[in-house]
């Protein structure tokens, strides 16, 4: 990945929501090499970053507000931050209520300032029904409608909102979901018994490729780009 600074991000204060994980942290290492200042959130941090529950209203109005305080106002806030999960309350609680609770935040002080972008990541399974997955699918579909309509009430301050939605990439989570690497494969070529499509493109996406989809809709590239579903998955939903 390039570590070339770029317009719009170079010298901006960024906060990463689930930076711990796989499209996490390469989120974290993309804009530091774009030249931000990264502030990393997740609830477990490993040591590294602040602890911060999404599903905690006043605990991401706090540590918002202490970032603030401590090294000035946040431009850009990439809300990564999610579970794949059966559980619905779980999937509800993270995905969606996570997403309602970080981007309602930015969104108010950055269109006070009239200044700021923001990316949530979502998933092609928030467009396209997967057999059972359906409460993570639910989940990301609640938090895609909600990112456009924040999206839409900020437009006219010019804060800029966008989602990307990756298919199967390479991380833990999606790993947790295999029995073997032989699974990679299936995935690859599609499942017709269970009305999966395979990936056109014929490889699982490494997390530096959703992390160059952020980089690009936090940047001035896209200065006139909102309300944006960036689908980052190889051609696997048709781009339906």
């Amino acid at each position: 990945m390039s570590t070339a600074p770029v317009a719009g991000i170079e010298g901006r204060t960024a906060v990463v929501t689930g930076a711990a994980g796989g499209i996490g942290q390469a989120v974290v290492t993309a804009l530091e090499a774009a030249g931000a200042t990264v502030h990393a959130w997740d609830l477990d941090t490993g040591g590294a970053g602040r602890r911060v529950d999404v599903t905690d209203r006043s605990a991401v109005e706090s540590a918002w507000q202490e970032t603030e305080q401590q090294d000035g106002q946040i431009d850009l806030l990439v809300h990564a931050a999610g579970v794949l999960s059966d559980d619905w309350d779980a999937c509800m609680a993270v995905n969606a209520t996570g997403v309602r609770n970080v981007l309602d935040v930015a969104a108010t002080a950055m269109s006070t300032r009239r200044t700021g972008a923001a990316v949530v990541i979502s998933s092609n399974a928030g467009a396209t029904p997967r057999a059972d997955m359906a409460a993570y699918a639910a989940s990301k579909a609640a938090a895609t409608s909600y990112t456009r309509s924040v999206a839409l009430a900020v437009a006219s301050s010019g804060v800029r909102v966008n989602i990307v939605s990756p298919g199967s990439t390479d991380t833990s989570m999606l790993r947790s979901m295999w029995s073997s690497d032989a699974d990679r494969e299936t995935v690859i070529a599609g499942d017709p018994g269970r009305f999966r499509l395979g990936i056109p493109l014929r490889r699982i996406a490494d997390p530096d490729d959703i992390a160059a989809a952020v980089v690009y809709l936090a940047s001035d590239a896209a200065r006139h780009v909102t309300m944006h579903d960036l689908r980052v998955d190889g051609g696997a939903t048709l781009d339906m």
